[in-house]
This record gives C-alpha cells, sequence and structure tokens, in this order.
C-alpha cells in the first residue's frame, strides 16, 4: 500500500476526510503516496489554530523565530539531494533542476532567519514641536497561502518563510497535483520548535480548502500563485470582505533577439528559457521574436538544438526535458499544438507524443514559426514546451510586438548593443527584464513578480516581501 501523509493542524497530523493519489508523471505506475484532503471543517479548524496562535507568535522573540527557519533551512539544505528527488518523482523537473530547487527553498528560510532580525523602522520629528514620530511594521496576522504545482518547493517556501519571519501565522494549500514536497517542509517545521498553529497545512482541492481559506473573516491576507482565471476570482472574493491579496498569475514572455545578438547566446535563451522544467514556468520565454536579419540563422540553430535535447523519465541522469505534469495538461499543450497549425503557423520541429521505457507523459518540445502576435499561441499561455517565432523588421517593432500582451511577468532581449539593452530595460512593460540570460531564471533577494494581467498586489521574494506580509504603524509619543 502507498505511503499515507496528513495534514498538519494545530500541531498535530490530522487524517484527510478523503485521500488522493500522487503519482509519478514520470512513470504512472510509480504511486508517491496517498495525500490527505482537507474538508471545510478541517480547512476551519486550521484557520482557528492559527487564529489562537497568532498573539503570541507576533509578539515573541524574534531572536525565536530567527533560529527556528534558520534550522529548517539549514534542515532542506542538508537533504537537497532527497527532496529534490521527491520534487523531481512528484512533479517532473529533471533531477538537476529538483535538487537545485530544494536547495532554493533552503536559501530562502535561511534569508529570512536573518530579515527577521534586520526588520527596520524610523524614528522622525514631528511638525509639532515636543512629539516624537515612530514608524514600525507589523505582521498582519493568519494568512492563507495558495501555491502551484510547477515549483512545488520553492514557492511554498518564498511564501511560509516571511509570513512566518514577520510574525504572521499559517495556513498553507499547496498544489493538489502535487503536495509531497510542501508536506515535506511541514514535516521540518513540525520539529523545528514551533508553537502549536503557528503554521498548518491543509492539503485538499481548491474548491474546498482554497475557498475555505478565501471566504473566511480570520483570513486577513491571501497570497495565491497559480491561474489568471483562479487568480481573479480569489481577488474579487478577497477584496469584497477587504483582506489583502497577493496575485502571481500567468505570463506570455518575450525574448527579442537582435541581429547584433551574439548566436550561441541567444540559442542558450532561448532553449533555456523556453524548454527547461518542460515550459512549466510562468517565466518562460514562449514569445520568440526575431528581427529580420538574424532571424533564418536563429531558428535553424534552435531547431537544431531541440533535436539534441532527451526527453526523458525525470530521474534518469542525461534527461534535459522530462515530462508534462499530468495527462490533463498534456490535453492542453497538445490543443495548442493543432490551434497553432490552423491558425496558418509553421510547425517547425517537435509536438510529438514520446514513448519511453516508463509509461509517462512525454512531449518533444516543439517550435512554431511563421507566427503572428494576433495567433492564440503567441497571446495565451500554454504551460508546455512549446515556443513560436515571430519575426520582427527591427527594433522598434520588436519592442511593440514585445509589450503588446496582457502580461507583464517577464522579458528578455539577446543584444551586444547597450543602447537597445538600456532602452529595452527602460521601456519593457514587463516586471523582470533580462539581458543576455534566460527569462526564466530569478534570484531568492531581489523582487519577484510582473504587472499588467500577471501580477496583483506586492511583489514576493527578498526584503519587499515585507510590503505585503506586514503593515505600517505610525506612533506618535509626547516628550
Amino acid at each position: 500500500m502507498a505511503e499515507q501523509f496528513r495534514n498538519y493542524i494545530a500541531g498535530e497530523w490530522v487524517a484527510g476526510a478523503t485521500a488522493s493519489v500522487n503519482r509519478n508523471p514520470s512513470d504512472t505506475a510509480d504511486v508517491v503516496g496517498e495525500y490527505a484532503q482537507a474538508d471545510a471543517a478541517q480547512a476551519k479548524a486550521a484557520i482557528a489554530a492559527a487564529k489562537r496562535a497568532f498573539p503570541a507568535w507576533a509578539t515573541g522573540s524574534i531572536q525565536e523565530r530567527a533560529n527556528i527557519l534558520d534550522k529548517v533551512g539549514a534542515e532542506i539544505l542538508a537533504r537537497r539531494d532527497e527532496l529534490g528527488t521527491l520534487l523531481s518523482r512528484e512533479e517532473g523537473k529533471t533531477l538537476p533542476e529538483g535538487i537545485g530547487e530544494a536547495a532554493r527553498a533552503g536559501q530562502i528560510f535561511r534569508f529570512f532567519a536573518g530579515e527577521v532580525v534586520r526588520m527596520a523602522g524610523e524614528k522622525l520629528a514631528s511638525v509639532r514641536p515636543g512629539v516624537d514620530v515612530e514608524v514600525t511594521r507589523e505582521p498582519l496576522g493568519v494568512i492563507g497561502l495558495i501555491t502551484p504545482w510547477n515549483f512545488p518547493i520553492a514557492i511554498p517556501a518564498w511564501k511560509i518563510a516571511p509570513a512566518l519571519a514577520y510574525g504572521n501565522t499559517v495556513v498553507c494549500k499547496p498544489a493538489d497535483l502535487a503536495p509531497g514536497c510542501a508536506w515535506a517542509i511541514a514535516e521540518i517545521l513540525s520539529r523545528a520548535g514551533l508553537p502549536p498553529g503557528v503554521f498548518n497545512l491543509a492539503m485538499g482541492r481548491g474548491s474546498v480548502v482554497g475557498e475555505a481559506l478565501v471566504d473566511d473573516p480570520d483570513v486577513t491576507a491571501i497570497s495565491f500563485t497559480g491561474s489568471v482565471a483562479t487568480g481573479r476570482g480569489i481577488a474579487a472574493k478577497a477584496i469584497a470582505r477587504m483582506a489583502k491579496v497577493q496575485l502571481e498569475m500567468g505570463g506570455k514572455n518575450p525574448l527579442v533577439v537582435l541581429d547584433d545578438a551574439d548566436l550561441p547566446t541567444a540559442v542558450n535563451c532561448a532553449v533555456q528559457g523556453s524548454y527547461y522544467s518542460t515550459g512549466q514556468r510562468c517565466t518562460a520565454s514562449s514569445r520568440l521574436i526575431v528581427t529580420a536579419g538574424i532571424h533564418d540563422r536563429f531558428v535553424a540553430a534552435v531547431a537544431d538544438k531541440l533535436k539534441t535535447l532527451r526527453v526523458d523519465n525525470a530521474l534518469l541522469a542525461g534527461t534535459d526535458i522530462g515530462p508534462v505534469v499530468d495527462e490533463s495538461q498534456l490535453d492542453v499543450d497538445c490543443k495548442y499544438l493543432e490551434v497553432g497549425q490552423a491558425e496558418g503557423a509553421r510547425l517547425l520541429t517537435g509536438g510529438e507524443r514520446l514513448q519511453r521505457a516508463t509509461d509517462g507523459y512525454y512531449l518533444s518540445p516543439a517550435l512554431f514559426t511563421e507566427a503572428s502576435n494576433a495567433m492564440r499561441i503567441a497571446r495565451e499561455e500554454i504551460f508546455g514546451p512549446v515556443a513560436c517565432v515571430i519575426r520582427a523588421k527591427d527594433y522598434d517593432e520588436a519592442l511593440a510586438l514585445a509589450n503588446d500582451t496582457e502580461f507583464g511577468l517577464s522579458a528578455g532581449i539577446v543584444t551586444t548593443s547597450l543602447k537597445y539593452a538600456t532602452h529595452f530595460k527602460r521601456h519593457s512593460q514587463a516586471g523582470m527584464v533580462m539581458v543576455n540570460v534566460p527569462t526564466a531564471g530569478v534570484d531568492y533577494h531581489v523582487p519577484f513578480g510582473g504587472r499588467k494581467g500577471s501580477s496583483y498586489g506586492p511583489r514576493e521574494q527578498g526584503r519587499y516581501a515585507a510590503e505585503f506580509f506586514t503593515t505600517v504603524k505610525t506612533a506618535y509619543t509626547a516628550a
């Protein structure tokens, strides 16, 4: 029988109302485990536990908070190979990617351990004589965290760690499709010295657990990463009851390649940014906007590179691209392959369902050419190993095409021109801009987030996380 993993509520491991099977997308016969599914009552119990724990945690020792987060980060880093293997097994990233993401989660916890004791305020003179002014940051209360399947350990880490660091209590609902890594973080937290109720894990359906978090008046704020449609629904409900909300949603990120680009650099940025992690990244550069002078050479070089990539079991050494996460997502990818061809784009290479030694959801990396920015494959997020090339006559048209999207998460440019690099950084309508590096690849100590339809609310990660996870208080004192 598969191992069964329970929810963590009020310091206790609690069986769910039901359970779901977590399968390996590289080998569908491999069951990672059975994970508890909380019902609405359990979700409410988790919220109530977090509410009870908040006053003492919010005003307790900052050194205790720092020590706990540092301990968690150290254990994650020490177990990065084990946790990375779990990640690759349940989500389908290649093993090096899985281990790298696990290490990132550990680094995030250790970063916020330091932030606990670096929290600063201001002391100002009032315009009124004899009065002092202090400006400080305080925790919000109970935070509901709703995390996605595509970064199943890093994204929970970059929400949980700052929430706890700044004195909030937490109810975390990980993605139903890949809950194993979040459970592993919960298990580590359960042994790190947290008082009961400070952190709670409520696994289950978004329509049940997620809805309970969004609707409950005792949840002060919601941080969500996921689809655009779900994010907009959460925002409407949260704002209606005046809860603070932070959303990270979709992307349709451009990579502009100019005539003066170094071709190997351009190919590396395109292939790494578009196809690694099976293209299942909100920062993936799925629109390759290429100026006329380099277009044909670039397309040929990318197509040649894609044919050398090994698509196989994520746990096997030498695999470059693992499987799509599940059958449903594979069906979406295949639908868009049909849509693109029906719209008139040319499927130059890839897009084939592959068979491997183990039964999994394998798809060869697909490259469309002769695409236009009006096509659905250039406007809608596919979330798979699929990219399209759009020809531009010059830099000005390339920039206009790059910005012609409802999204604004990440954008990249490959050029040897300081003039164009500087102009693009200033005029790209994206929250993150990359010059001569892939669009998918960000550091843990700097802000993460986008503009337009990609993000809503304060940024995540780094010291900017304080803008969401705290509130500002201004206090006056008569001398």
